[in-house]
Protein backbone atom coordinates (compact mmCIF):
# COMPACT_ATOMS: atom_id res chain seq x y z
CA UNK A 1 0.00 0.00 0.00
CA UNK A 2 1.39 3.41 -0.98
CA UNK A 3 1.95 6.17 1.58
CA UNK A 4 -1.09 8.23 0.44
CA UNK A 5 -3.26 5.12 0.73
CA UNK A 6 -1.94 4.46 4.24
CA UNK A 7 -2.77 8.03 5.30
CA UNK A 8 -6.21 7.83 3.70
CA UNK A 9 -7.04 4.54 5.40
CA UNK A 10 -5.75 5.79 8.74
CA UNK A 11 -8.11 8.77 8.69
CA UNK A 12 -10.96 7.13 6.76
CA UNK A 13 -14.37 8.60 7.60
CA UNK A 14 -16.56 6.67 10.02
CA UNK A 15 -19.77 4.94 8.80
CA UNK A 16 -22.51 7.43 7.99
CA UNK A 17 -24.78 6.33 10.85
CA UNK A 18 -22.08 7.23 13.37
CA UNK A 19 -20.92 10.49 11.88
CA UNK A 20 -23.53 12.67 13.55
CA UNK A 21 -22.57 11.45 17.01
CA UNK A 22 -18.88 11.74 16.20
CA UNK A 23 -19.25 15.31 14.94
CA UNK A 24 -21.13 16.23 18.09
CA UNK A 25 -18.27 14.81 20.16
CA UNK A 26 -15.70 16.56 17.95
CA UNK A 27 -17.27 20.01 18.42
CA UNK A 28 -16.94 19.60 22.21
CA UNK A 29 -19.28 22.49 22.92
CA UNK A 30 -19.49 21.77 26.70
CA UNK A 31 -15.71 22.20 26.89
CA UNK A 32 -16.05 25.90 26.14
CA UNK A 33 -17.14 26.43 29.75
CA UNK A 34 -13.44 26.46 30.58
CA UNK A 35 -12.81 29.28 28.08
CA UNK A 36 -15.51 31.64 29.32
CA UNK A 37 -15.06 31.07 33.06
CA UNK A 38 -12.22 33.58 33.72
CA UNK A 39 -14.17 36.52 32.31
CA UNK A 40 -17.42 35.46 34.03
CA UNK A 41 -15.52 35.33 37.32
CA UNK A 42 -14.03 38.76 36.62
CA UNK A 43 -17.53 40.08 35.88
CA UNK A 44 -18.86 38.73 39.19
CA UNK A 45 -15.90 40.20 41.06
CA UNK A 46 -16.38 43.60 39.37
CA UNK A 47 -20.05 43.73 40.33
CA UNK A 48 -19.23 42.74 43.92
CA UNK A 49 -16.85 45.74 44.10
CA UNK A 50 -19.53 48.12 42.86
CA UNK A 51 -17.76 48.74 39.55
CA UNK A 52 -19.70 49.46 36.38
CA UNK A 53 -19.73 46.31 34.25
CA UNK A 54 -18.61 46.91 30.68
CA UNK A 55 -20.97 44.57 28.80
CA UNK A 56 -19.41 45.31 25.40
CA UNK A 57 -15.99 44.25 26.67
CA UNK A 58 -17.51 41.20 28.34
CA UNK A 59 -19.15 39.99 25.14
CA UNK A 60 -16.06 40.62 23.02
CA UNK A 61 -13.87 38.79 25.51
CA UNK A 62 -16.29 35.84 25.63
CA UNK A 63 -16.31 35.46 21.85
CA UNK A 64 -12.53 35.82 21.58
CA UNK A 65 -11.98 33.27 24.35
CA UNK A 66 -14.23 30.74 22.58
CA UNK A 67 -12.31 31.22 19.32
CA UNK A 68 -8.97 30.80 21.04
CA UNK A 69 -10.05 27.59 22.73
CA UNK A 70 -11.33 26.39 19.34
CA UNK A 71 -7.82 27.04 18.01
CA UNK A 72 -6.31 25.00 20.82
CA UNK A 73 -8.72 22.09 20.30
CA UNK A 74 -8.23 22.08 16.52
CA UNK A 75 -4.47 22.41 16.79
CA UNK A 76 -4.40 19.62 19.35
CA UNK A 77 -6.12 17.31 16.86
CA UNK A 78 -3.56 18.28 14.21
CA UNK A 79 -0.53 17.77 16.44
CA UNK A 80 -1.86 14.51 17.89
CA UNK A 81 -2.46 13.25 14.35
CA UNK A 82 1.24 13.83 13.68
CA UNK A 83 2.24 11.60 16.61
CA UNK A 84 -0.43 8.98 15.92
CA UNK A 85 -1.81 9.05 19.46
CA UNK A 86 -5.38 9.62 18.16
CA UNK A 87 -5.24 7.12 15.32
CA UNK A 88 -7.20 4.37 17.06
CA UNK A 89 -8.46 5.76 20.35
CA UNK A 90 -10.15 8.95 19.16
CA UNK A 91 -12.54 8.46 16.22
CA UNK A 92 -14.06 11.91 16.90
CA UNK A 93 -10.79 13.69 16.16
CA UNK A 94 -11.54 16.18 13.40
CA UNK A 95 -8.51 14.94 11.46
CA UNK A 96 -9.88 11.40 11.65
CA UNK A 97 -13.39 12.55 10.72
CA UNK A 98 -12.41 14.66 7.73
CA UNK A 99 -9.28 12.86 6.63
CA UNK A 100 -7.85 16.32 5.96
CA UNK A 101 -5.10 17.38 8.33
CA UNK A 102 -4.42 20.45 6.19
CA UNK A 103 -8.03 21.62 6.35
CA UNK A 104 -8.21 21.26 10.14
CA UNK A 105 -4.92 23.16 10.42
CA UNK A 106 -6.37 26.03 8.39
CA UNK A 107 -9.46 26.09 10.62
CA UNK A 108 -7.14 26.29 13.63
CA UNK A 109 -5.16 29.17 12.12
CA UNK A 110 -8.36 31.04 11.27
CA UNK A 111 -9.75 30.67 14.79
CA UNK A 112 -6.45 31.86 16.26
CA UNK A 113 -6.20 34.94 14.04
CA UNK A 114 -9.83 35.95 14.56
CA UNK A 115 -9.63 35.37 18.32
CA UNK A 116 -6.47 37.44 18.62
CA UNK A 117 -7.97 40.20 16.47
CA UNK A 118 -10.95 40.44 18.84
CA UNK A 119 -8.62 40.41 21.85
CA UNK A 120 -6.64 43.22 20.24
CA UNK A 121 -9.87 45.20 20.02
CA UNK A 122 -10.58 44.49 23.69
CA UNK A 123 -7.04 45.62 24.53
CA UNK A 124 -7.41 48.80 22.46
CA UNK A 125 -10.50 49.64 24.55
CA UNK A 126 -8.69 48.98 27.83
CA UNK A 127 -4.92 48.34 28.02
CA UNK A 128 -2.30 46.54 25.87
CA UNK A 129 -1.62 44.35 28.90
CA UNK A 130 -4.77 42.40 28.01
CA UNK A 131 -3.33 41.28 24.68
CA UNK A 132 0.05 40.56 26.29
CA UNK A 133 -1.56 38.24 28.84
CA UNK A 134 -3.71 36.51 26.23
CA UNK A 135 -0.64 35.94 24.06
CA UNK A 136 1.02 34.38 27.11
CA UNK A 137 -1.99 32.06 27.47
CA UNK A 138 -1.70 31.08 23.80
CA UNK A 139 2.02 30.47 24.27
CA UNK A 140 1.30 28.15 27.19
CA UNK A 141 -1.25 26.35 25.03
CA UNK A 142 1.32 25.86 22.30
CA UNK A 143 3.93 24.62 24.77
CA UNK A 144 1.40 22.03 25.88
CA UNK A 145 0.74 20.55 22.46
CA UNK A 146 2.96 22.01 19.76
CA UNK A 147 6.25 20.73 18.38
CA UNK A 148 9.04 20.64 19.32
CA UNK A 149 7.91 21.18 22.91
CA UNK A 150 4.87 18.91 23.41
CA UNK A 151 5.12 19.37 27.17
CA UNK A 152 1.78 17.62 27.58
CA UNK A 153 3.57 14.46 26.45
CA UNK A 154 5.96 14.90 29.38
CA UNK A 155 3.24 15.16 32.02
CA UNK A 156 3.38 18.96 32.28
CA UNK A 157 0.03 19.77 30.70
CA UNK A 158 -1.77 20.24 34.00
CA UNK A 159 0.53 22.99 35.40
CA UNK A 160 0.37 24.80 32.06
CA UNK A 161 -3.42 24.54 32.09
CA UNK A 162 -3.61 26.03 35.60
CA UNK A 163 -1.34 28.94 34.66
CA UNK A 164 -3.22 29.74 31.46
CA UNK A 165 -6.79 29.49 32.78
CA UNK A 166 -5.92 30.76 36.24
CA UNK A 167 -3.81 33.87 36.92
CA UNK A 168 -3.05 34.77 33.28
CA UNK A 169 -6.58 34.61 31.84
CA UNK A 170 -8.18 36.00 34.99
CA UNK A 171 -5.79 38.96 35.11
CA UNK A 172 -6.53 39.69 31.44
CA UNK A 173 -10.27 39.57 32.11
CA UNK A 174 -10.02 41.86 35.15
CA UNK A 175 -8.12 44.41 33.07
CA UNK A 176 -10.52 44.13 30.14
CA UNK A 177 -13.59 44.79 32.30
CA UNK A 178 -12.10 47.52 34.48
CA UNK A 179 -13.72 50.94 33.99
CA UNK A 180 -11.48 53.45 32.23
CA UNK A 181 -11.49 55.62 35.36
CA UNK A 182 -10.23 52.73 37.51
CA UNK A 183 -7.96 50.92 35.05
CA UNK A 184 -4.91 49.44 36.82
CA UNK A 185 -1.53 50.48 35.45
CA UNK A 186 0.01 47.13 36.38
CA UNK A 187 -1.18 43.54 36.07
CA UNK A 188 -3.48 42.74 39.04
CA UNK A 189 -1.75 39.49 39.97
CA UNK A 190 -3.02 39.23 43.55
CA UNK A 191 -6.73 39.64 42.72
CA UNK A 192 -6.24 37.31 39.74
CA UNK A 193 -4.62 34.66 41.93
CA UNK A 194 -7.31 34.92 44.59
CA UNK A 195 -10.13 34.80 42.05
CA UNK A 196 -8.70 32.39 39.49
CA UNK A 197 -6.70 29.80 41.41
CA UNK A 198 -9.58 27.63 42.65
CA UNK A 199 -11.62 27.61 39.43
CA UNK A 200 -8.43 26.99 37.42
CA UNK A 201 -7.72 23.93 39.55
CA UNK A 202 -11.20 22.69 38.64
CA UNK A 203 -10.38 23.32 34.97
CA UNK A 204 -7.13 21.39 35.40
CA UNK A 205 -9.16 18.49 36.79
CA UNK A 206 -11.02 18.30 33.47
CA UNK A 207 -7.73 17.81 31.62
CA UNK A 208 -6.51 15.33 34.24
CA UNK A 209 -9.65 13.22 33.90
CA UNK A 210 -9.41 13.18 30.10
CA UNK A 211 -6.41 10.84 30.36
CA UNK A 212 -7.99 7.94 32.24
CA UNK A 213 -9.75 6.19 29.37
CA UNK A 214 -6.77 6.37 26.99
CA UNK A 215 -3.84 5.31 29.17
CA UNK A 216 -2.79 2.45 26.91
CA UNK A 217 -2.88 4.55 23.73
CA UNK A 218 -0.99 7.40 25.41
CA UNK A 219 1.71 5.11 26.76
CA UNK A 220 2.10 3.34 23.41
CA UNK A 221 2.74 6.66 21.63
CA UNK A 222 5.06 8.17 24.22
CA UNK A 223 2.52 10.49 25.84
CA UNK A 224 3.51 10.37 29.49
CA UNK A 225 0.45 12.00 31.03
CA UNK A 226 0.20 12.14 34.84
CA UNK A 227 -2.18 9.17 34.73
CA UNK A 228 0.36 7.16 32.71
CA UNK A 229 3.08 8.12 35.22
CA UNK A 230 1.02 7.31 38.31
CA UNK A 231 -1.20 4.51 37.11
CA UNK A 232 -4.98 4.78 37.17
CA UNK A 233 -5.31 3.68 40.81
CA UNK A 234 -3.06 6.35 42.31
CA UNK A 235 -4.28 8.96 39.84
CA UNK A 236 -7.90 8.32 40.85
CA UNK A 237 -6.90 8.84 44.49
CA UNK A 238 -5.83 12.39 43.60
CA UNK A 239 -9.22 13.45 42.28
CA UNK A 240 -10.73 14.22 45.73
CA UNK A 241 -7.69 16.42 46.40
CA UNK A 242 -8.33 18.38 43.20
CA UNK A 243 -11.90 19.01 44.33
CA UNK A 244 -10.93 19.86 47.91
CA UNK A 245 -8.11 22.13 46.74
CA UNK A 246 -10.38 24.00 44.37
CA UNK A 247 -12.96 24.64 47.07
CA UNK A 248 -10.34 25.50 49.71
CA UNK A 249 -8.81 28.17 47.45
CA UNK A 250 -12.28 29.70 47.03
CA UNK A 251 -13.26 29.48 50.67
CA UNK A 252 -10.04 30.98 52.04
CA UNK A 253 -10.91 34.58 51.01
CA UNK A 254 -14.34 34.14 52.60
CA UNK A 255 -12.83 32.91 55.88
CA UNK A 256 -10.38 35.81 55.80
CA UNK A 257 -13.24 38.27 55.37
CA UNK A 258 -12.11 39.37 51.91
CA UNK A 259 -15.10 37.91 50.06
CA UNK A 260 -18.79 37.83 51.02
CA UNK A 261 -20.45 34.69 52.33
CA UNK A 262 -22.41 34.42 49.08
CA UNK A 263 -19.15 33.39 47.37
CA UNK A 264 -19.69 29.98 48.96
CA UNK A 265 -22.36 29.38 46.31
CA UNK A 266 -19.67 27.54 44.36
CA UNK A 267 -20.59 24.45 46.42
CA UNK A 268 -23.36 23.76 43.88
CA UNK A 269 -20.65 21.95 41.94
CA UNK A 270 -20.24 19.28 44.62
CA UNK A 271 -22.82 16.70 43.38
CA UNK A 272 -21.05 15.96 40.06
CA UNK A 273 -17.71 16.03 41.92
CA UNK A 274 -18.95 13.31 44.24
CA UNK A 275 -20.17 11.27 41.27
CA UNK A 276 -16.77 11.66 39.62
CA UNK A 277 -14.89 10.55 42.72
CA UNK A 278 -17.12 7.49 43.10
CA UNK A 279 -16.87 6.56 39.41
CA UNK A 280 -13.08 6.73 39.20
CA UNK A 281 -12.66 5.15 42.61
CA UNK A 282 -14.60 2.07 41.49
CA UNK A 283 -13.75 1.80 37.77
CA UNK A 284 -10.50 3.71 37.17
CA UNK A 285 -9.01 0.82 35.17
CA UNK A 286 -12.06 0.20 32.97
CA UNK A 287 -11.87 2.63 30.02
CA UNK A 288 -15.31 1.79 28.67
CA UNK A 289 -16.90 2.67 32.04
CA UNK A 290 -15.06 5.97 32.62
CA UNK A 291 -14.91 7.48 29.15
CA UNK A 292 -17.31 10.19 30.33
CA UNK A 293 -15.42 11.07 33.51
CA UNK A 294 -14.07 14.30 32.05
CA UNK A 295 -17.64 15.49 31.50
CA UNK A 296 -18.43 14.96 35.18
CA UNK A 297 -15.29 16.98 35.93
CA UNK A 298 -16.50 19.60 33.46
CA UNK A 299 -19.89 19.76 35.16
CA UNK A 300 -18.15 20.34 38.48
CA UNK A 301 -15.96 23.03 36.91
CA UNK A 302 -18.88 24.83 35.27
CA UNK A 303 -21.26 24.73 38.23
CA UNK A 304 -18.54 25.61 40.71
CA UNK A 305 -17.30 28.55 38.67
CA UNK A 306 -20.76 29.85 37.85
CA UNK A 307 -21.75 29.52 41.49
CA UNK A 308 -18.72 31.53 42.59
CA UNK A 309 -19.29 34.22 39.93
CA UNK A 310 -22.98 34.49 40.80
CA UNK A 311 -22.25 34.48 44.52
CA UNK A 312 -19.89 37.41 44.13
CA UNK A 313 -22.27 39.28 41.84
CA UNK A 314 -25.28 39.05 44.17
CA UNK A 315 -23.31 40.11 47.25
CA UNK A 316 -24.29 43.84 47.07
CA UNK A 317 -27.99 42.94 46.84
CA UNK A 318 -27.65 40.39 49.66
CA UNK A 319 -26.00 43.00 51.90
CA UNK A 320 -28.69 45.56 51.05
CA UNK A 321 -31.42 43.02 51.77
CA UNK A 322 -29.95 42.05 55.14
CA UNK A 323 -29.49 45.70 56.07
CA UNK A 324 -33.18 46.49 55.69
Amino acid sequence: MSEPEVVASRYAPAPLEKRRQLWKAAIKWPMYAVAVMPVLLAAGWSVSKGLTLRLDQLLLFLLAAVLLLAWENLANDVFDADTGVDANGKPHSLVNLTGRRDRVAWWAHGALLLGLALMALVAARSTPLVLLLVLACCGLGYLYQGPPFRLGYRGLGEPLCWLAFGPCATAAALLALAPASALPVVIPWWPALALGSGPALATTLVLFCSHFHQVQEDAAHGKRSPVVHLGTDRAAALVPWFVAGSLALQWAPVLLGQWPLTALLGVIGLPPARQLIALLGAHHDQPERIVGSKFLALRFQALNGLGLAAGLAIAPWAVALVGR
